[in-house]
């Protein structure tokens, strides 16, 4: 799980009154070094606290506005292994044939610049900040600068581009998901060596079978040794959502057939994430028209604006009490 972060509002990159009176944006310094805004201070005691600030505070849904952002929530805290094809605006650099998006990297680098000039992006590490869209961009543009055959250690933190200035909005996002790691070796995973084969197979030994519903979006059945289980991340207003499923609950239709069970949901990167408890005889494929028709009654359920029933408020209850924040 995510480390919680506080709930607070980001702000946005300092900058100063340029020449031509447009503002600029303030360089990063030293801590101790005069500020290069001109105001005699040092860095620290000037524009530095608004950055040094700015690093500690939380956007809460980093991926708003990118095209599938219910699925980078999934790849980010619910997938073990998956990719994803990523359009830039205005093309591709030259050089650089192609960008992808992972959800793990060996040996958890950030990003990866292969031989042959393309970008892997890993999606699952730990960030410098609380804006994880910035420092993913970041990174990713450190790749796209990097030399080819060399992995990225960070993400660069005078960055103050996002993801959303960077990848076209209009570019599909389908993510493919893996059995396994394999993807990390272009050609063959037997040609491997050393950390990353190391690396490859603790990945692949940790890895929980998870398979994305085809007829829903966002959705990821996954296979525990107890039992299965349907994570589904939804793009509701969480309040609004909770409303829905507590009428579903309430009247036992909130369920996706016989032996299974609606368990409580993730809150992650201000997306909601319900769960449900599946049978361990009930795959991925078995799964595909109870959530077609449950994703029908919650539309249903999602356009009333009455007042909750006693019945419905107590199952309210229920499921917020059985919320966990991921991010």
């Amino acid at each position: 799980m995510a480390k919680k972060r506080p709930q607070t509002k980001a702000t946005k990159p300092q900058t100063k009154a340029g020449a031509t009176g447009v503002d600029e944006p303030v360089p990063v310094v030293g801590a101790r070094e005069p500020c290069p805004c001109g105001s005699g201070r040092r860095y620290k005691a000037c524009h530095g606290r608004a950055a040094a600030h700015a690093v500690t505070e939380l956007v809460q849904r980093p991926f708003e506005g990118l095209r599938g952002e219910c699925d980078w929530v999934a790849l980010r805290e619910l997938v073990p292994a998956a990719t994803v094809e990523l359009t830039l605006k205005g093309g591709l650099p030259e050089g650089v044939p192609s960008v992808t998006l992972a959800t793990v990297l060996p040996m958890a680098w950030p990003a990866l610049r292969r031989d042959d000039g393309s970008v892997l992006l890993g999606l699952q590490n730990d960030t410098p900040s609380g804006d994880l869209s910035r420092d993913l961009a970041g990174t990713l543009r450190k790749a796209l600068a990097a030399e080819p055959g060399t992995p990225v250690t960070g993400s660069d933190p005078a960055s103050d581009v996002r993801l959303q200035d960077l990848l076209d909005p209009d570019a599909a996002f389908v993510p493919q998901v893996h059995s396994g790691f394999e993807f990390w070796v272009p050609d063959s995973a037997e040609q491997a060596s050393g950390e990353v084969a190391a690396s490859l197979e603790r990945a692949n030994a940790a890895a929980i079978p998870t398979v994305k519903l085809s007829g829903v979006d966002a959705a990821y059945w996954c296979e525990t040794p107890e039992k299965n289980h349907l994570r589904w991340v939804m793009p509701h207003p969480e309040e609004r959502l909770l409303d829905a499923l507590a009428r579903l609950h309430a009247v036992g239709t909130s369920s996706l057939g016989e032996g299974t069970r609606l368990v409580g949901s993730f809150r992650a990167h201000g997306l909601m994430v319900p769960v449900w408890d599946l049978p361990g005889s009930m795959g991925a494929k078995e799964c595909e028209t109870p959530a077609a028709e449950f994703a029908e009654r919650l539309a249903k359920a999602l356009e009333s604006d009455a007042p909750l029933t006693p019945e419905e408020r107590r199952a309210r209850g229920g499921l917020t009490n059985r919320q966990v924040t991921l991010s």
